[in-house]
């Protein structure tokens, strides 16, 4: 857990595009298939919110009827368009025309739809659109993209309407080893985790918080890894032992309980807490500036917990650089000297100024 894994992904092949383009559509084949992407369609979205107008139009030949008509979708929400149903409904007749026929894409489609229901406030067709769209991406593109999307898009469904336990079934639903996204994984354990949270099971809070953390530094999602650290830290602290196992080993031990027996007792090791706050640390955006520095104000108020604010002695001694009023109070509350107390004070006065 100390290094990035470069992912290879749309962004690369977009990349090799401006460094090597233009070039012929075998060229495009040939780079789809060294970098092993599955779909011409999501490397035809990401040319799109990338702003690579000739790299999508070379590989428009290459879309299907029924990718054409879910890009077209996807352009008209990327300019801002909100009036979606008449695109989505003659999407859907394309990918269920026998002759253009795409199991997958309608899907996706249904999933779209799904989401477009429940921002007009249809939850019932909604929740119907959403778990069909599961269900069939499930069966016949089980842990791509779209099934990730759709899993997530369930999960955020049920936590919308107050239903946070059906939200943790479903985050269930993608398992570590099912081949799912490190991004995928990293969101729904991130989520898992506060729902373990709020019902009081700690053990299973922490345990899915290590695992957000640990695959969004698989999936070079820094700032999640950094939220999902901060939260494992949060919860852990104060278990700490000398005697525990480290939690990869308590990662893959852990089973589902019966219903008469106990949850475990959590215990975490110091190295566990110490490695991972050392990587959230050095993985902090460069600087203490900005207007919103949620990253710095949790990581500054762990180290006051930890008693170990040297990481963040520049911070302390220049409540100048800081431009985020809550990074000022929460410096303040952790000042060790009454000089620093009053300089973050006034700091704060200055920036809760009109």
């Amino acid at each position: 857990m100390t290094t990035i894994e470069t992912p290879q992904g749309p962004g690369v092949f977009i990349s090799r595009w401006r460094n090597e383009g233009p070039v012929d559509s075998d060229v495009l084949v040939q780079w789809k298939d060294e970098l092993a992407w599955p779909s011409w369609l999501s490397l035809a979205e990401a040319a799109l919110f990338m702003d690579a107008p000739e790299l999508l139009d070379a590989m428009s030949p290459h879309l299907s009827a029924g990718e054409l008509a879910v890009l077209g979708l996807v352009r008209r929400r990327w300019l801002g368009d909100t009036h979606l149903d008449e695109a989505i409904e003659s999407a859907l007749e394309v990918v269920r025309n026998p002759e253009t026929r795409d199991l997958a894409l309608e899907g996706r489609l249904r999933m779209e739809r799904g989401l477009a229901r429940f921002e007009a406030g249809n939850t019932e067709g909604a929740e119907e659109d959403l778990t069909w769209a599961e269900t069939r991406l499930k069966s016949v593109a089980k842990a791509s993209r779209d099934h990730d999307l759709s899993l997530l898009n369930k999960a955020a469904y049920h936590m919308a309407q107050g239903e946070a336990l059906m939200a943790l079934q479903v985050y269930g639903d993608i398992s570590r080893k099912g081949g799912h996204a490190h991004e995928t994984i990293a969101i729904s354990r991130l989520g898992a985790s506060r729902i373990r949270q709020a019902l009081g099971h700690l053990f299973d809070a922490v345990r899915h918080a290590w695992n957000a953390h640990a695959h969004a530094i698989l999936a070079a999602q820094t700032q999640m890894a950094i939220e999902a650290g901060s939260l494992f830290l949060d919860l852990a602290i104060g278990h700490q032992s000398e005697d525990a196992q480290l939690m990869r080993v308590q990662v893959e031990k852990a089973r589902p309980l019966d219903l008469k027996e106990e949850p475990p007792e959590l215990t975490v090791h110091p190295d566990d807490i110490n490695s991972v706050f050392a990587w959230c640390c050095e993985h902090l955006r460069p600087g203490w500036g900005g207007p919103e520095r949620p990253d710095v104000r949790a990581m500054l108020t762990l180290a006051h917990r930890l008693g170990r604010m040297e990481h963040f002695a520049t911070l302390m001694g220049h409540p100048e650089v800081v431009d985020d009023p809550m990074l000022a109070a929460v410096a303040q509350a952790c000042a060790s000297t009454p000089e620093e107390t009053e300089a973050w004070g006034q700091r704060l006065s200055e920036l809760a100024m009109p």
